[in-house]
Protein backbone atom coordinates (compact mmCIF):
# COMPACT_ATOMS: atom_id res chain seq x y z
CA UNK A 1 0.00 0.00 0.00
CA UNK A 2 1.04 3.39 -0.68
CA UNK A 3 1.35 6.22 1.82
CA UNK A 4 0.67 9.87 1.14
CA UNK A 5 1.18 12.25 4.43
CA UNK A 6 -0.20 16.08 4.09
CA UNK A 7 1.45 18.25 6.50
CA UNK A 8 -1.02 21.30 7.36
CA UNK A 9 -5.02 21.12 6.85
CA UNK A 10 -5.50 24.73 6.72
CA UNK A 11 -7.22 26.82 4.47
CA UNK A 12 -6.08 26.05 0.96
CA UNK A 13 -6.03 22.57 1.82
CA UNK A 14 -9.64 21.39 1.53
CA UNK A 15 -10.16 20.32 -2.03
CA UNK A 16 -6.36 18.78 -1.95
CA UNK A 17 -7.44 16.53 0.70
CA UNK A 18 -11.13 15.78 -0.91
CA UNK A 19 -9.57 14.71 -4.15
CA UNK A 20 -6.40 12.81 -2.41
CA UNK A 21 -9.08 10.71 -0.51
CA UNK A 22 -11.21 9.83 -3.52
CA UNK A 23 -8.01 8.44 -4.86
CA UNK A 24 -7.15 6.36 -1.62
CA UNK A 25 -11.06 4.93 -1.57
CA UNK A 26 -10.36 4.11 -5.28
CA UNK A 27 -6.65 2.92 -5.75
CA UNK A 28 -6.08 1.58 -2.11
CA UNK A 29 -3.38 4.52 -0.81
CA UNK A 30 -3.84 5.60 2.67
CA UNK A 31 -3.39 9.36 3.16
CA UNK A 32 -2.63 10.97 6.65
CA UNK A 33 -2.98 14.52 7.66
CA UNK A 34 -0.95 15.98 10.10
CA UNK A 35 -2.29 19.18 11.80
CA UNK A 36 -1.86 21.52 14.56
CA UNK A 37 -5.15 21.74 15.24
CA UNK A 38 -6.70 18.68 13.81
CA UNK A 39 -10.04 19.47 15.41
CA UNK A 40 -10.41 22.67 13.16
CA UNK A 41 -9.16 20.41 10.23
CA UNK A 42 -11.84 17.78 11.31
CA UNK A 43 -14.41 19.78 11.13
CA UNK A 44 -14.36 21.06 7.02
CA UNK A 45 -14.33 17.05 5.97
CA UNK A 46 -16.56 14.63 5.67
CA UNK A 47 -17.19 12.69 8.85
CA UNK A 48 -15.41 9.02 7.18
CA UNK A 49 -12.31 10.81 6.39
CA UNK A 50 -11.94 12.69 10.02
CA UNK A 51 -9.96 9.58 11.63
CA UNK A 52 -7.68 10.39 9.17
CA UNK A 53 -6.45 13.35 10.87
CA UNK A 54 -3.81 13.69 13.92
CA UNK A 55 -2.21 16.19 15.37
CA UNK A 56 1.35 16.98 14.42
CA UNK A 57 2.96 19.97 15.75
CA UNK A 58 5.41 20.25 11.99
CA UNK A 59 8.03 22.48 13.53
CA UNK A 60 9.08 19.20 15.69
CA UNK A 61 11.51 18.09 13.83
CA UNK A 62 11.95 14.52 15.51
CA UNK A 63 8.10 14.08 15.54
CA UNK A 64 7.98 15.14 12.05
CA UNK A 65 10.65 13.20 10.54
CA UNK A 66 8.84 9.85 12.36
CA UNK A 67 5.47 10.85 10.29
CA UNK A 68 7.64 11.38 7.14
CA UNK A 69 9.56 7.87 7.49
CA UNK A 70 5.97 6.33 7.44
CA UNK A 71 5.35 7.63 3.96
CA UNK A 72 6.24 7.78 0.08
CA UNK A 73 5.09 11.41 -0.54
CA UNK A 74 4.76 14.56 1.42
CA UNK A 75 2.49 17.12 0.38
CA UNK A 76 3.70 19.88 2.39
CA UNK A 77 1.00 22.41 2.75
CA UNK A 78 2.92 24.30 5.69
CA UNK A 79 3.95 27.93 5.54
CA UNK A 80 6.84 28.24 3.08
CA UNK A 81 9.77 28.93 5.64
CA UNK A 82 8.87 25.66 7.10
CA UNK A 83 9.76 23.55 3.84
CA UNK A 84 13.46 23.43 3.69
CA UNK A 85 13.48 21.61 6.64
CA UNK A 86 10.49 19.26 5.14
CA UNK A 87 12.83 18.80 2.30
CA UNK A 88 15.96 17.90 4.08
CA UNK A 89 14.11 14.98 5.89
CA UNK A 90 12.80 13.45 2.42
CA UNK A 91 15.95 13.76 0.87
CA UNK A 92 18.11 11.78 3.85
CA UNK A 93 14.67 9.47 4.20
CA UNK A 94 14.12 9.03 0.57
CA UNK A 95 10.13 10.72 0.18
CA UNK A 96 8.75 12.31 -3.08
CA UNK A 97 7.69 16.13 -2.34
CA UNK A 98 5.15 18.15 -3.44
CA UNK A 99 4.49 21.84 -2.25
CA UNK A 100 2.73 25.11 -3.79
CA UNK A 101 5.02 27.43 -2.44
CA UNK A 102 8.19 29.15 -4.17
CA UNK A 103 11.22 27.02 -4.65
CA UNK A 104 13.60 28.54 -2.16
CA UNK A 105 17.39 28.50 -2.51
CA UNK A 106 17.78 25.83 0.15
CA UNK A 107 16.01 23.75 -2.43
CA UNK A 108 17.85 24.41 -5.54
CA UNK A 109 20.82 23.42 -3.51
CA UNK A 110 19.20 20.11 -2.98
CA UNK A 111 19.37 19.18 -6.85
CA UNK A 112 22.24 17.21 -7.60
CA UNK A 113 21.33 15.20 -4.58
CA UNK A 114 17.65 14.85 -4.99
CA UNK A 115 18.64 13.40 -8.89
CA UNK A 116 20.90 11.23 -7.45
CA UNK A 117 18.76 9.93 -5.56
CA UNK A 118 15.64 9.50 -7.63
CA UNK A 119 13.18 11.66 -6.13
CA UNK A 120 10.89 14.17 -7.55
CA UNK A 121 10.80 17.51 -5.35
CA UNK A 122 7.69 19.54 -7.36
CA UNK A 123 6.75 22.99 -6.27
CA UNK A 124 4.96 26.14 -7.62
CA UNK A 125 1.91 24.28 -8.40
CA UNK A 126 -0.84 25.88 -6.49
CA UNK A 127 -2.33 29.34 -8.27
CA UNK A 128 -0.10 31.88 -8.84
CA UNK A 129 2.46 30.21 -8.82
CA UNK A 130 1.55 27.32 -10.59
CA UNK A 131 -1.74 27.66 -13.07
CA UNK A 132 -0.29 30.73 -14.06
CA UNK A 133 3.20 28.81 -15.52
CA UNK A 134 0.86 26.30 -16.83
CA UNK A 135 -1.82 27.95 -18.60
CA UNK A 136 1.06 30.25 -19.82
CA UNK A 137 3.29 27.95 -21.47
CA UNK A 138 0.37 26.22 -23.05
CA UNK A 139 -0.78 29.24 -24.80
CA UNK A 140 3.10 30.15 -26.03
CA UNK A 141 4.25 26.47 -26.90
CA UNK A 142 0.89 26.40 -29.12
CA UNK A 143 1.38 29.87 -30.77
CA UNK A 144 5.12 29.51 -31.59
CA UNK A 145 4.56 26.07 -32.64
CA UNK A 146 2.08 27.77 -35.48
CA UNK A 147 5.46 30.02 -36.32
CA UNK A 148 4.49 32.52 -34.39
CA UNK A 149 7.21 35.11 -32.91
CA UNK A 150 6.44 36.20 -29.35
CA UNK A 151 6.73 39.86 -29.34
CA UNK A 152 5.21 40.80 -25.81
CA UNK A 153 3.49 38.58 -22.84
CA UNK A 154 1.99 40.00 -19.55
CA UNK A 155 0.22 37.83 -17.08
CA UNK A 156 -2.03 38.78 -14.05
CA UNK A 157 -3.46 37.25 -11.25
CA UNK A 158 -6.19 38.76 -8.63
CA UNK A 159 -8.02 37.05 -5.52
CA UNK A 160 -11.33 38.91 -5.35
CA UNK A 161 -14.45 39.15 -4.10
CA UNK A 162 -17.20 37.76 -6.37
CA UNK A 163 -20.01 39.56 -7.93
CA UNK A 164 -22.58 38.40 -6.17
CA UNK A 165 -20.77 39.19 -2.71
CA UNK A 166 -19.29 42.62 -3.73
CA UNK A 167 -20.84 44.82 -1.13
CA UNK A 168 -18.02 47.71 -0.65
CA UNK A 169 -16.98 50.64 -1.89
CA UNK A 170 -13.49 49.09 -1.95
CA UNK A 171 -14.87 46.35 -4.18
CA UNK A 172 -12.59 43.80 -2.19
CA UNK A 173 -12.22 41.66 0.71
CA UNK A 174 -9.37 39.41 1.98
CA UNK A 175 -9.43 36.11 0.23
CA UNK A 176 -6.30 35.07 1.07
CA UNK A 177 -3.31 35.96 4.04
CA UNK A 178 -4.15 39.72 5.06
CA UNK A 179 -0.61 40.50 6.00
CA UNK A 180 0.47 39.40 1.90
CA UNK A 181 -1.75 42.14 0.63
CA UNK A 182 -0.75 44.36 2.89
CA UNK A 183 3.11 44.00 2.60
CA UNK A 184 2.85 43.77 -1.56
CA UNK A 185 5.28 45.12 -3.31
CA UNK A 186 7.72 45.44 -0.64
CA UNK A 187 11.37 44.19 0.37
CA UNK A 188 12.81 44.01 -3.45
CA UNK A 189 12.85 46.19 -6.44
CA UNK A 190 9.88 45.82 -8.91
CA UNK A 191 11.35 45.59 -12.24
CA UNK A 192 9.80 44.52 -15.55
CA UNK A 193 10.87 45.48 -19.66
CA UNK A 194 8.79 47.55 -21.96
CA UNK A 195 9.50 47.61 -25.74
CA UNK A 196 13.37 46.56 -25.53
CA UNK A 197 13.64 48.82 -21.68
CA UNK A 198 14.04 47.51 -18.27
CA UNK A 199 11.79 49.50 -16.13
CA UNK A 200 11.96 50.47 -12.43
CA UNK A 201 8.85 50.90 -10.22
CA UNK A 202 9.70 52.08 -6.35
CA UNK A 203 7.18 51.33 -3.59
CA UNK A 204 6.00 54.56 -3.29
CA UNK A 205 4.80 54.88 -6.79
CA UNK A 206 3.95 50.87 -7.09
CA UNK A 207 0.22 51.51 -7.27
CA UNK A 208 -0.06 54.80 -9.06
CA UNK A 209 1.46 53.45 -11.94
CA UNK A 210 -1.45 50.54 -13.06
CA UNK A 211 -2.78 48.95 -16.37
CA UNK A 212 -6.37 48.94 -17.14
CA UNK A 213 -7.44 45.47 -18.36
CA UNK A 214 -10.98 44.48 -19.54
CA UNK A 215 -12.38 40.56 -19.17
CA UNK A 216 -14.84 39.37 -21.07
CA UNK A 217 -18.79 39.09 -18.88
CA UNK A 218 -16.57 40.90 -15.61
CA UNK A 219 -15.90 44.38 -16.50
CA UNK A 220 -12.89 46.37 -16.13
CA UNK A 221 -9.57 46.03 -13.60
CA UNK A 222 -6.92 47.18 -12.89
CA UNK A 223 -2.91 45.46 -12.61
CA UNK A 224 -0.06 46.53 -10.74
CA UNK A 225 3.36 45.28 -11.04
CA UNK A 226 4.90 42.63 -9.00
CA UNK A 227 8.01 42.25 -7.65
CA UNK A 228 10.02 40.92 -10.43
CA UNK A 229 8.60 40.00 -14.14
CA UNK A 230 11.96 38.85 -15.34
CA UNK A 231 12.33 35.81 -13.35
CA UNK A 232 11.16 33.33 -15.37
CA UNK A 233 12.07 34.64 -18.88
CA UNK A 234 14.60 32.00 -19.65
CA UNK A 235 11.88 28.64 -18.32
CA UNK A 236 9.14 30.60 -20.29
CA UNK A 237 11.93 30.89 -23.25
CA UNK A 238 11.14 35.03 -23.29
CA UNK A 239 14.45 35.42 -22.86
CA UNK A 240 14.28 37.77 -26.13
CA UNK A 241 11.16 39.15 -25.68
CA UNK A 242 10.98 43.02 -25.86
CA UNK A 243 8.12 43.35 -23.24
CA UNK A 244 7.50 41.09 -20.06
CA UNK A 245 5.24 42.14 -17.42
CA UNK A 246 3.60 40.21 -14.65
CA UNK A 247 1.19 41.55 -12.03
CA UNK A 248 -1.60 41.42 -9.46
CA UNK A 249 -5.45 42.47 -10.37
CA UNK A 250 -8.30 44.31 -8.18
CA UNK A 251 -10.86 46.36 -8.69
CA UNK A 252 -10.61 50.06 -10.81
CA UNK A 253 -10.11 52.16 -8.11
CA UNK A 254 -8.43 50.18 -5.33
CA UNK A 255 -4.88 51.12 -6.10
CA UNK A 256 -5.33 54.53 -6.15
CA UNK A 257 -7.17 54.30 -2.31
CA UNK A 258 -4.65 51.32 -1.51
CA UNK A 259 -1.81 54.30 -2.60
CA UNK A 260 -2.80 56.42 0.46
CA UNK A 261 -2.43 54.42 2.96
CA UNK A 262 1.40 53.61 1.54
CA UNK A 263 2.25 56.94 1.13
CA UNK A 264 1.38 58.01 4.95
CA UNK A 265 3.37 55.72 6.05
CA UNK A 266 0.86 52.63 7.28
CA UNK A 267 1.95 49.54 5.58
CA UNK A 268 5.28 49.55 7.40
CA UNK A 269 6.64 46.83 9.06
CA UNK A 270 10.12 47.52 10.08
CA UNK A 271 9.30 48.98 12.95
CA UNK A 272 6.90 49.14 16.59
CA UNK A 273 4.83 52.05 17.21
CA UNK A 274 4.77 53.47 21.23
CA UNK A 275 1.21 52.72 23.01
CA UNK A 276 -0.21 51.50 19.65
CA UNK A 277 -1.94 48.19 22.33
CA UNK A 278 -4.14 51.58 23.64
CA UNK A 279 -4.64 53.63 20.33
CA UNK A 280 -8.12 54.45 18.47
CA UNK A 281 -8.31 53.90 14.78
CA UNK A 282 -8.25 57.81 14.66
CA UNK A 283 -5.09 57.92 16.44
CA UNK A 284 -3.81 55.90 14.33
CA UNK A 285 -3.55 57.85 11.47
CA UNK A 286 -3.07 60.80 13.24
CA UNK A 287 -0.09 59.25 14.17
CA UNK A 288 1.42 59.41 10.26
CA UNK A 289 -0.04 63.30 10.27
CA UNK A 290 1.48 66.83 10.60
CA UNK A 291 0.45 68.73 14.07
CA UNK A 292 -2.63 70.80 14.30
CA UNK A 293 -4.67 72.17 17.12
CA UNK A 294 -7.44 73.52 14.63
CA UNK A 295 -7.99 71.03 11.79
CA UNK A 296 -9.32 68.07 12.19
CA UNK A 297 -7.67 64.79 11.06
CA UNK A 298 -10.32 64.51 7.77
CA UNK A 299 -8.57 67.64 6.99
CA UNK A 300 -4.76 67.12 7.37
CA UNK A 301 -5.47 63.93 5.79
CA UNK A 302 -7.39 65.32 2.52
CA UNK A 303 -4.17 68.11 2.88
CA UNK A 304 -1.49 66.29 2.77
CA UNK A 305 -2.91 64.04 -0.19
CA UNK A 306 -4.31 66.72 -1.98
CA UNK A 307 -7.72 65.41 -1.82
CA UNK A 308 -11.07 66.74 -2.40
CA UNK A 309 -13.34 67.03 -0.01
CA UNK A 310 -16.05 65.10 -1.90
CA UNK A 311 -13.56 62.26 -3.23
CA UNK A 312 -14.92 58.65 -3.82
CA UNK A 313 -11.61 57.86 -2.10
CA UNK A 314 -12.64 59.70 0.87
CA UNK A 315 -15.78 58.07 1.36
CA UNK A 316 -13.26 54.72 1.07
CA UNK A 317 -11.72 55.53 3.97
CA UNK A 318 -14.78 56.39 5.89
CA UNK A 319 -16.22 53.36 4.72
CA UNK A 320 -13.12 51.38 6.46
CA UNK A 321 -13.79 53.52 9.55
CA UNK A 322 -10.23 54.72 9.34
CA UNK A 323 -11.19 57.90 11.17
CA UNK A 324 -13.25 56.15 13.94
CA UNK A 325 -12.73 56.27 17.72
CA UNK A 326 -13.03 52.64 17.95
CA UNK A 327 -10.31 51.11 19.67
CA UNK A 328 -7.68 48.78 17.64
CA UNK A 329 -8.42 46.63 19.78
CA UNK A 330 -4.77 44.45 19.31
CA UNK A 331 -3.74 44.20 22.65
CA UNK A 332 -0.11 44.81 22.17
CA UNK A 333 2.06 47.15 20.90
CA UNK A 334 2.30 46.61 16.76
CA UNK A 335 3.86 47.78 13.71
CA UNK A 336 1.87 50.30 11.47
CA UNK A 337 1.21 47.07 8.84
CA UNK A 338 -0.38 45.45 11.34
CA UNK A 339 -2.24 47.42 12.68
CA UNK A 340 -3.59 48.41 9.50
CA UNK A 341 -4.03 45.02 8.95
CA UNK A 342 -6.23 44.43 11.83
CA UNK A 343 -7.86 47.17 11.23
CA UNK A 344 -9.22 46.45 7.50
CA UNK A 345 -9.87 42.84 8.86
CA UNK A 346 -12.43 43.95 10.71
CA UNK A 347 -14.38 44.73 7.40
CA UNK A 348 -12.62 42.96 4.61
CA UNK A 349 -12.90 39.46 6.02
CA UNK A 350 -14.96 37.05 3.97
CA UNK A 351 -18.99 36.18 5.47
CA UNK A 352 -19.78 32.63 5.71
CA UNK A 353 -22.14 33.36 2.66
CA UNK A 354 -19.68 35.21 0.36
CA UNK A 355 -18.26 33.91 -2.25
CA UNK A 356 -14.66 34.65 -3.54
CA UNK A 357 -13.50 35.25 -6.95
CA UNK A 358 -9.60 34.31 -9.33
CA UNK A 359 -8.96 36.08 -12.07
CA UNK A 360 -6.33 35.09 -14.21
CA UNK A 361 -5.55 36.65 -17.32
CA UNK A 362 -2.44 36.81 -19.98
CA UNK A 363 -1.77 38.98 -23.15
CA UNK A 364 0.48 37.58 -25.52
CA UNK A 365 1.59 39.54 -28.79
CA UNK A 366 3.49 37.94 -31.56
CA UNK A 367 4.62 38.22 -34.99
CA UNK A 368 3.82 35.74 -37.85
CA UNK A 369 7.58 34.72 -39.56
CA UNK A 370 8.34 36.25 -42.48
CA UNK A 371 5.58 38.58 -42.32
CA UNK A 372 6.00 40.99 -40.06
CA UNK A 373 1.75 41.08 -39.04
CA UNK A 374 1.16 41.65 -35.78
CA UNK A 375 -1.46 39.72 -33.44
CA UNK A 376 -2.88 39.92 -30.00
CA UNK A 377 -4.06 37.19 -28.09
CA UNK A 378 -5.92 37.24 -24.42
CA UNK A 379 -6.24 34.48 -22.59
CA UNK A 380 -8.40 34.69 -18.71
CA UNK A 381 -9.82 32.12 -16.30
CA UNK A 382 -12.71 33.47 -13.60
CA UNK A 383 -13.38 30.88 -10.62
CA UNK A 384 -16.26 31.52 -8.53
CA UNK A 385 -16.16 30.20 -4.81
CA UNK A 386 -19.25 28.37 -3.52
CA UNK A 387 -18.63 29.60 0.01
CA UNK A 388 -16.81 29.50 3.40
CA UNK A 389 -14.60 27.27 3.15
CA UNK A 390 -15.06 26.09 0.04
CA UNK A 391 -13.03 28.95 -1.57
CA UNK A 392 -11.99 29.78 -5.35
CA UNK A 393 -8.49 30.23 -3.88
CA UNK A 394 -8.55 26.89 -2.00
CA UNK A 395 -10.24 25.14 -5.14
CA UNK A 396 -6.88 27.11 -7.33
CA UNK A 397 -4.52 26.03 -5.15
CA UNK A 398 -5.29 22.79 -3.80
CA UNK A 399 -6.43 20.92 -6.72
CA UNK A 400 -3.60 21.44 -9.13
CA UNK A 401 -1.39 20.13 -6.18
CA UNK A 402 -3.70 16.79 -5.96
CA UNK A 403 -3.24 15.99 -9.28
CA UNK A 404 0.90 16.68 -9.56
CA UNK A 405 0.65 14.13 -6.58
CA UNK A 406 -1.52 11.17 -8.27
CA UNK A 407 0.15 11.40 -11.51
CA UNK A 408 4.22 10.99 -9.62
CA UNK A 409 2.14 8.33 -7.22
CA UNK A 410 0.82 6.38 -10.56
CA UNK A 411 4.55 7.06 -11.90
CA UNK A 412 2.86 8.74 -15.25
CA UNK A 413 5.42 11.95 -14.12
CA UNK A 414 9.03 10.10 -13.29
CA UNK A 415 11.35 12.53 -14.07
CA UNK A 416 13.91 13.31 -10.86
CA UNK A 417 14.94 16.73 -9.83
CA UNK A 418 13.73 19.95 -8.46
CA UNK A 419 11.14 20.88 -10.63
CA UNK A 420 8.30 23.47 -11.26
CA UNK A 421 5.40 22.82 -13.43
CA UNK A 422 6.90 23.81 -16.78
CA UNK A 423 7.08 20.67 -18.37
CA UNK A 424 3.99 19.81 -20.82
CA UNK A 425 4.26 15.89 -19.97
CA UNK A 426 3.24 17.53 -16.39
CA UNK A 427 0.98 20.55 -17.31
CA UNK A 428 -0.95 19.12 -20.02
CA UNK A 429 -2.27 16.32 -18.28
CA UNK A 430 -2.96 18.65 -15.10
CA UNK A 431 -4.78 21.31 -17.10
CA UNK A 432 -6.70 19.00 -18.94
CA UNK A 433 -8.41 17.65 -15.63
CA UNK A 434 -8.74 21.05 -14.48
CA UNK A 435 -11.15 21.87 -17.32
CA UNK A 436 -12.89 19.20 -15.92
CA UNK A 437 -13.36 20.78 -12.81
CA UNK A 438 -14.42 24.26 -13.99
CA UNK A 439 -11.20 26.02 -13.94
CA UNK A 440 -10.95 26.35 -17.58
CA UNK A 441 -9.54 29.64 -19.75
CA UNK A 442 -11.14 31.18 -22.88
CA UNK A 443 -9.01 32.74 -25.48
CA UNK A 444 -9.30 35.35 -28.01
CA UNK A 445 -7.48 36.76 -30.27
CA UNK A 446 -8.45 40.45 -30.10
CA UNK A 447 -6.81 43.84 -32.32
CA UNK A 448 -3.18 44.71 -31.27
CA UNK A 449 -3.13 48.47 -29.31
CA UNK A 450 -0.66 50.39 -29.77
CA UNK A 451 2.12 50.52 -26.87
Amino acid sequence: MQHILILGAGRSSLFLIEYLMKCADELGWQVRIGDARPEEAARMLKEQWAESIFHLDASNTEARRREIEKCDLVVSMLPAHMHPGVAQDCLELKKHLVTPSYVSKELRQMEDKVKEAGLIFMNELGLDPGIDHMSALQLLRRLTSKGEEVSCFESFTGGLVAPESDDNPWHYKFTWNPRNVVLAGQGGAVKFKHNGRYKYIPYQKLFRRTEIIEIPEYGRFEGYANRDSLNYRKLYGLEHVPTIYRGTLRRVGFCRAWDIFVQLGLTDDSYIMEDSADMTHRQFVNSFLAYNPHDSVELKLMHYMKLDQDSDLIEKLHWLDIFSDEPVGLGEDASPARILQHILEKKWSLKPEDKDMIVMWHKVCTRSKGEGHEREFHSSMVVIGESEPRTAMAKTVGLPVAIAVRLIMEGTYAKPGVHIPVDPDLYEPILAELKTMGIRFEEREVQPQES
